[in-house]
């Protein structure tokens, strides 16, 4: 059973039951019943918590059952799912019964194959024409009757009624409709984000500004919505991120997220994935024609704050190249270093958290300041580096920048030391006799933490 909020678990699980029941009348009985609730056909069976206990127990020599009945096809599989079960059933000697076959599956009968390819293609099928279906609808709604569908309203807003629901049988169950409204507690939070920042506030110093003040951020203002989330302060991605909302223009917007199936590596007989949820491009996003609920800013406003994040254009008109952009870490605060160009060449610097949320200390170290062309020159002449990767002898900086993204190796750079890290060494930079010495720290660090400096550094920094 794929949802549990709209289906009914006694009665369709009993309807299949008995279609079971009837299938094995006089040759068998069920010993025991295995049924996924709230699960999707799509899933593979070893991802579904009780088909994957019907896998160990077909494994398991002492199972008590020698076959499997199914009461319908498209519950139980998707695609070819079936024919990944089928070695797993052939090899332990478990048959497999469908109301389809009439009984017993012959896997050598080229007839009762091809009925189960057919049945594996309608199964897939049915749920792609339903999926197509329920978006071309939904995007019909937010387009032309900005209709909210469904989630928690962006901060700044609440939930109110809306009257009842278009459709006369929804509205007899008592389903009725949501729009938005400004919640008096947030809104006015949310305005003054915008008014900072059109003012040439940066991001970091709105975010420390809230902080400062107690204002409590998204999931601190309504924890039951958000259970995932900490509710302790604002970062720099949340006022990012309620800075890029277009709903705030008064306008539903729907589809700026979806929800992909990523496969994983292959780990035997079925192909599995997982879902993962990204961001749409803005070209994807369907907006509503008309105004939908009370505006909390101006097009016009909201417009002119994105421009602040296009990316400044040099004076003279030429584009900056920053060969090492990214790969250059702050031995101090470990965050990844801005691009900085000065006295006609690039560089790079780190301002320790002058670009996060972090209040100001008087303590905080000086920024730190690296050029590019001497770290380049330092990288292509030291032996022990050249010696471990030879690669990085090539004198072109381009190639050398390459070889250190493809290798996950990072510039590590404070004011006394230079040093690149790989997954499992360090390579001292500073010293032109120096040898592969300790174990790598950052490294360690760098899946948990790379994404976190990519993006203080991305909405904070120059």
């Amino acid at each position: 059973m794929s949802t549990v909020g709209f289906q009914d678990r006694a009665s369709s699980c009993r309807w299949q039951r008995d279609y079971a029941r009837d299938l094995v009348a006089g040759h068998g009985r069920i010993v025991v019943e295995f049924f996924d609730e709230g699960v999707s056909r799509r899933v593979p069976w070893p991802d579904r918590p009780q088909a994957s206990r019907l896998l160990d127990a077909v494994m398991d020599s002492a199972r008590g059952f020698d076959a499997v009945v199914v009461g319908e096809y498209e519950r139980a599989f998707h695609g070819q799912q079936l024919e990944q079960l089928t070695p797993t059933l052939l090899r332990h000697g478990v048959q497999l019964w469908l109301p389809e076959t009439y009984g017993p599956v012959d896997f050598d009968n080229p007839r009762q194959l091809a009925l189960l390819d057919l049945l594996g293609v309608h199964s897939q099928r049915e749920v792609s024409w339903a999926r197509h279906r329920t978006t071309a609808a939904m995007r019909a709604q937010a387009e032309l009757q900005g209709r909210h569908l469904g989630g928690r309203p962006p901060y700044g807003y609440r939930l109110a009624d809306a009257g009842p629901h278009p459709n006369r049988a929804h509205a007899a169950w008592g389903r009725r409709l949501h729009r938005l409204e400004p919640d008096s507690a947030t809104a006015p939070h949310v305005r003054w984000i915008f008014e900072q920042r059109l003012a040439g506030r940066s991001v970091a110093s709105i975010a420390r500004a809230l902080n400062d003040n107690g204002v409590l951020c998204p999931s601190g203002a309504d924890p039951a919505r958000n259970p995932h989330r900490s509710g302790r302060q604002w970062m720099l991605t949340t006022v990012a991120a309620i800075l890029a909302n277009p709903r705030y223009t008064g306008r539903q917007v729907w589809n700026r997220q979806r929800t992909d199936r990523d496969a994983l590596p292959d780990e035997g007989t079925f192909d599995r994935h997982h879902e993962i949820q990204r961001w749409s491009a803005s070209t994807d996003w369907v907006i509503s024609r008309e105004i939908a609920h009370t505006p909390l800013v101006s097009e016009e406003h909201f417009v002119a704050v994105q421009a602040i994040h296009t990316a400044p254009t040099p004076a003279d008109g030429i584009p900056r190249c920053y060969v090492l952009a990214g790969v250059i870490c702050c031995g101090v605060c470990s965050r990844i270093m801005d691009s900085h160009w000065v006295h006609d060449r690039a560089g790079y610097r780190c301002r320790h958290a002058n670009t996060s949320t972090s209040p100001s200390s008087s303590r905080r170290q000086k920024t730190l300041y690296v050029r590019e062309d001497h770290l380049l020159d330092r990288i292509q002449h030291d032996s022990c580096l050249r010696r471990h990767h030879p690669a990085m002898r090539d004198q072109d900086p381009d190639s050398v920048a390459g070889y250190l993204r493809l290798n996950n190796m990072i510039i590590v750079c404070d004011h006394e030391a230079w040093t690149i890290e790989t997954d499992t060494a360090v390579f001292p930079l500073t010293a032109p006799t120096s040898v592969l010495t300790r174990t790598a720290k950052i490294p360690a660090q760098r899946d948990g933490d790379r994404s976190k400096r990519e993006e203080e550094s991305r909405f904070g920094g120059k």
